[in-house]
């Protein structure tokens, strides 16, 4: 699998929303429905409660990440900040001290954003995927001929895999 950036929310400004924004726009349903995937999979679902961070910064600094070799490490810890630990990871202070623990220099890390070194890297890696029609997070490709978009339920993924085998039974 192949992580690659996407600002969902480039509207958002430097210091996120607050989370209630985003409730009264989604619904707490959505919400809830996340909670009850990720929590039937065994893992921990506690976002900041109060805000949802802007993640430009994290996405440059987890690109600074991969041409480091780090890529991954940074990746997987910032996701269990965030999704787990309920980090701001829009705040550059907290978001440097992550990345540190993940094996990045944090002075590398800091310099990077301030330069805005990976800035374009993230606005061309989003405005391709949304040319390709993504919009949510996740988005999987799979076979690079299935777009599955935003959370979803264990099933929907047996069936495009099986929909996969089926479109190549047919044509072969």
């Amino acid at each position: 699998m192949e992580w690659l950036p996407f600002d969902l929310h480039p509207e958002y400004p430097p210091e996120g929303i607050p989370r209630s924004e985003l409730l009264a726009r989604y619904g707490p349903e959505l919400q809830d429905g996340v909670r009850r995937m990720v929590e039937e999979c065994g893992y921990v679902y506690a976002p900041p409660p109060d805000r949802v961070p802007n993640s430009r910064k994290a996405l440059e600094v987890t690109e600074l990440a991969r041409d480091r070799g780090v890529h991954e490490a940074v990746h997987t810890r910032l996701m269990d900040a965030y999704w787990a630990e309920g980090a701001d990871i829009g705040d550059e202070p907290t978001l440097v001290d992550l990345v540190a623990q993940a094996g990045l220099d944090p002075e590398d890390a800091r310099s990077s954003l301030a330069e805005g070194r990976y800035r374009e890297r993230v606005q061309t890696s989003t405005r391709e995927a949304n040319m390709h029609g993504i919009n949510a997070i996740p988005a999987f490709v799979l076979d690079r001929r299935l777009l599955v978009l935003g959370a979803q339920p264990h099933e929907l993924f047996e069936r495009a895999f099986a929909q996969l085998e089926q479109t190549e039974d047919d044509a072969g």
